[in-house]
């Protein structure tokens, strides 16, 4: 777990009251200096992914497409396979040997940690360079995936090792970079890095801070806001630069398009009454269809976590049978479909001769395509710039349609949970615009509005049936689409499709937060939390420590307990009566103790540690490298001795009394991003404490198993 405030000690307070006006200047020009330095490093890293992706998979279909039109059938369905299965186990080993925390999207694990759930794996320098690896050969290899999750955790683990603060093991010891050691500042540069990393994957700057406001950052401020709103706007200025130089033809397979992804402005989005009763039902129809989604993929993740537990052997062949399954889905469903005659009308050629394009031959005779070949034998990309393509309402048969739907639907929840990075949005938005797109043709005759339209607006509603979101994918959409006629339409199907699927479950990120354990803490209080107060909960019996503690009973504590923070309370001859001063953190402890400043009797000694200590020398490691007890060399006679707490005590933790209800207290812990709250008496004559509450004493599974009879519904 992380502390989202500052710890306010007298050795912070000395520092700050004597940093002079250069070294504020240094701090804040830092900080937009690291948030250029994430966005312009995101996007460099997104570009590549673009890059590699589109050049690997290219080839791929290339070799696969020259195969067919020489009517060496077999031959192209085993190199088609055979690539597939040699990226995927190259995907899945990456994962499964170096960065097991690297495979999934990882939008729930930067949640998790914005939500002050620090786990050092998540944001490691091991996962990120497995996440972007991993990810080009899962998406390169076929797989129903998307690069666009593993895109956030790709901005965030950036953002983390920009962030460290300096690092003495690579001699990155610079003053400036001392600022960052600490919990808050670090949170913000993490923010930033999410929200760049949605502004690669969908190539929008707007779309990113919003969706780092609403879906991942559970604590914000004005000064954030303008932070990521900068980061974002580098990234947009980064690509825009290197998409332009790629429409030279430099960049292989990769260079056609612009900044816009999936550009719809063609069409025209008039529509009227019949239209509005047609998307209110595609709004529908994409909650119930998005919250069964996120039932079968919770079902599948908790099956693949038995599998994956027995070890990356098992993990690895995991991967391999989904690989072949797909494979052999998108390779033989194609020759269940029919042909289709070649329009006359068209600006484009018919058969598509090449890697990507609307027309695919496939097994079809001179001057006939094959539309479910052009939709499965396509990058994921180009499969929905099919999809929203308003130049052939005919394109693709109803039959196509609805095989390609139910494949994708079904191949994206079985692919999420292998050993791979693996996003949801490309596999939820290829389901969405193909039903979509399938209710365009069904209602053609009742509804004026385009196919393509629709399969945008498809695309829309199961978005929202899954994610939750709104605000953030309605920006995220539009510009994608660069369509902003149609606002009003998809802000309503937004609205539906999400208050259809909260009837039915929680988001998807929601419940892969909760079953992989990590306590995250919900913006709102449950309803029991009312019926019992912040005493009810703490759980355990309270280790204090006095202002001047001998070595030995902080030693003594520090080994027997998990605990990081420890009420500290002074007693005469250092107070009139006992009183609490404050709380001490475990990494504070350690760092004194491992200095041996110790004095042979109880003694204050503040002044001297005020000159002996620098607030930097107790900041927070980088990736967890800080000191453990097991570090720490006393002997006997040390234990004997004492240590002054004072200099290094917290003496503003917040406080909250026993009586206050928990749901009161479990919101102001979660609003202020607290990682310890005091609990102190009502009544004097007491102890000066009853106990501490943390994080694990908000969690439901904590407060239910202490009151079993309370129902968790009231």
């Amino acid at each position: 777990m992380w502390d989202g405030r500052i710890i306010e000690n007298e050795l912070f307070k000395q520092d700050w009251r004597s940093r002079k006006k250069v070294q504020i200047f240094q701090y804040v020009f830092l900080k937009w200096a690291l948030a250029l330095l994430i966005g312009l490093s995101t996007a460099l890293v997104g570009f590549f992914n673009n890059l590699a992706v589109e050049n690997i998979a290219g080839f791929k279909l290339l070799l696969t497409s020259n195969l067919m039109l020489a009517d060496k059938y077999y031959q192209a369905f085993a190199a088609f396979a055979g690539l597939n299965m040699i990226l995927a186990i190259c995907a899945g080993v990456l994962c499964a040997l170096i960065a097991p925390a690297a495979a999934g999207s990882g939008i729930p694990e930067v949640k998790a940690y914005l939500n002050g759930v620090d786990a050092h794996s998540i944001l490691a320098p091991s996962t990120l360079l497995v996440k972007i690896f991993g990810s080009v050969f899962g998406v390169a290899a076929g797989f129903v995936v998307g690069k666009e999750g593993p895109m956030v955790h790709t901005g965030a683990c950036i953002a983390n090792l920009l962030g460290q603060g300096g690092s003495r093991k690579y001699h990155l010891t610079w003053k400036w970079l001392r600022f960052f050691k600490n919990d808050r500042d670090r949170r913000d540069l993490i923010t930033c890095g999410a929200a760049a990393g949605v502004a690669v994957a969908f190539r929008a700057p707007v779309g990113g801070v919003l969706f780092a406001l609403e879906e991942a950052a559970s604590w914000w401020r004005s000064a954030l806001l303008w932070r990521t709103f900068f980061t974002t706007a580098v990234v947009a200025m980064v690509l825009r630069s290197l998409i332009q130089f790629c429409k030279s033809g430099k960049c292989g397979l990769f260079g056609q398009g612009g900044l816009i992804m999936f550009n719809v402005n063609s069409a025209n989005p008039s529509y009227n009454t019949a239209d509005l009763l047609a998307i209110m039902l595609i709004g529908v129809l994409g909650g119930i269809l998005g919250s069964l989604y996120n039932y079968l993929v919770d079902k599948v993740l908790r099956t693949y976590s038995i599998i994956n537990e027995r070890g990356p052997a098992f993990k690895i062949l995991l991967v391999i049978v989904v690989s072949l399954l797909t494979s052999c889905c998108a390779y033989g469903l194609p020759w269940f479909a029919a042909c289709t005659p070649c329009p006359t009308d068209l600006d484009v050629q018919c058969p598509t001769i090449g890697r990507s394009g609307n027309y695919k031959n496939f097994q079809c005779a001179e001057g006939h395509y094959n539309g479910l070949a052009s939709l499965f034998l396509n990058t994921n990309d180009d499969a929905i710039r099919n999809l929203f393509s308003s130049t052939n309402k005919n394109e693709f048969h109803i039959s196509a349609l609805f095989i390609f739907f139910a494949a994708v639907y079904f191949l994206g929840v079985i692919t999420y949970g292998i050993a791979i990075p693996s996003g949801l949005f490309i596999p939820v938005i290829l389901a969405g615009a193909s039903y979509g797109r399938l209710l365009g043709r069904l209602l053609g005759s009742f509804a004026s509005l385009d196919v393509g339209l629709f399969g945008l607006l498809g695309a829309a509603s199961f978005l929202g049936g899954t994610m939750r979101m709104t605000v953030s994918l309605c920006v995220i959409l539009l510009e994608l689409t660069n369509d902003l006629l149609m606002l009003p339409l998809m802000m309503l199907v937004l609205l539906i499709s999400k208050t259809v699927a909260d009837s039915f479950n929680k988001g998807v990120y929601d419940q892969i937060v909760k079953m992989k354990g990590l306590p995250y803490m919900e913006a709102h209080a449950e309803p029991y939390m009312r019926q019992l107060v912040a005493s009810d909960v703490c759980s355990g019996p309270l280790i204090s420590f006095s202002g001047v503690e001998k070595v030995g009973n902080i030693l003594h504590a520090l080994r027997m307990t998990r605990h990081n923070g420890f009420p500290v309370i002074d007693e005469p001859p250092f107070a009139d009566a006992p009183e609490l001063c404050g709380l001490v953190l475990r990494s504070h402890l350690l760092v004194l103790l491992n200095a041996k400043k110790f004095t042979k009797n109880r003694v204050l000694t503040r002044t001297e540690y005020l000159r002996m200590f620098h607030a930097f020398d107790f900041g927070k490691a980088g990736s967890g490298k800080g000191l453990k007890v097991e570090d720490l060399d006393i002997n006997e006679e040390e234990m004997e001795m004492y240590v002054d707490l004072h200099p290094i005590t917290n003496t503003s933790p917040y406080t909250v009394v026993e009586t206050m209800s928990l749901a009161k207290a479990a919101v102001l812990f979660r609003e202020l991003g607290l990682r310890h709250v005091c609990v102190v008496p009502k009544t004097p004559g007491r102890p000066p404490i009853v106990g501490i509450l943390t994080r694990h004493d908000f969690m439901p599974e904590h407060v239910l198993g202490l009151y079993p009879d309370i129902h968790p519904h009231k």
